[in-house]
């Protein structure tokens, strides 16, 4: 089944924005919208984060995702939140990247196997400070909304084009993301979203090694649009409910695991 791309006359778009080149955005999309990450100018990957926008406790679970879903993501692969609240976040509708498939080399895109780059792990590699890196970039775009930098978490990398070499150590390539591609999301929850423009680029230049040079050209914006669809289309649609584990309520979630006593410690485990 493939996605259909005639889609103007069921959905309304509404706000367009635009991630400026090396810097971070962070924006809202109500629940039963429609959100579009898009290569606007030259190839680019991002760095995506996403919260319930009424309760930033509950994020993207980036490692869990990997073992419901898989560790590229694409169309119908659903994003899942954390514990306690396990359920989906977002699900991809619409990938252009969808047919890459893995190349000769065992890469493929939009990956859940790496995580942000960021002034730490450059600081100890290089000896050199540098502030915008994709954590950074996402600290300062959700400073504004509220959150911290302990707010910030593994990402999805999109546009990003990775695997794993025979070492099993991860590796990348040059984004094979151009100008018109895009990765599109259904909002299954009200979302805060956030996404960083990899200061590393399309990463075709090493970014640490004896190689290793600044990739400014390399660098561009992106957009991203949300859209409103028909609401014929949402009627037997509704909000995932949390995961039904069965510990006591108590202020509208679980009570501690350790207050439960007397438990046969015997079942199955994933």
């Amino acid at each position: 089944m493939q996605p259909n791309r005639n889609q103007s006359k069921s959905r309304l778009q509404g706000v367009n924005h635009t991630v400026p080149m090396r810097d971070g955005l962070a924006w809202t999309v109500p629940a039963g919208h429609v959100f579009r990450i898009k290569i606007t100018e030259g190839s680019q990957v991002a760095d995506f984060n996403m919260w319930n926008l009424h309760n930033p406790r509950e994020r993207m679970w980036a490692s869990r995702t990997r073992q419901l879903q898989r560790a590229h993501v694409s169309t119908y692969d659903r994003l899942w939140s954390t514990l306690p609240y396990l359920r989906p976040m977002a699900t991809i509708i619409d990938d252009t990247l969808a047919d890459y498939g893995v190349d000769e080399d065992g890469h493929r895109v939009h990956d859940l196997l790496g995580t942000r780059c960021d002034p730490y792990v450059n600081r100890l590699l290089t000896g050199e400070d540098f502030d915008f890196h994709c954590h950074s970039n996402l600290v300062r775009a959700v400073e504004p909304l509220g959150l911290t930098e302990l707010d910030i978490h593994d990402v999805l990398n999109i546009f990003q084009c990775t695997g794993l070499n025979v070492n099993d150590q991860y590796f990348m390539t040059a984004s094979p993301a151009r100008q018109g591609d895009y990765l599109e999301f259904f909002a299954e929850i009200d979302l805060l979203c956030a996404i960083s423009c990899c200061p590393g680029g399309d990463l075709s230049v090493d970014l640490w090694g004896p190689d290793a040079r600044d990739p400014l050209e390399t660098c561009h914006s992106l957009g991203v649009e949300i859209y409103r669809v028909d609401d014929s289309l949402l009627k037997n649609w509704c909000q995932p409910a949390f995961a039904p584990y069965s510990l006591p309520i108590r202020g509208g979630m679980a009570a501690a695991h350790s207050l439960r006593t007397g438990s046969i410690k015997r079942s199955t485990c994933c």
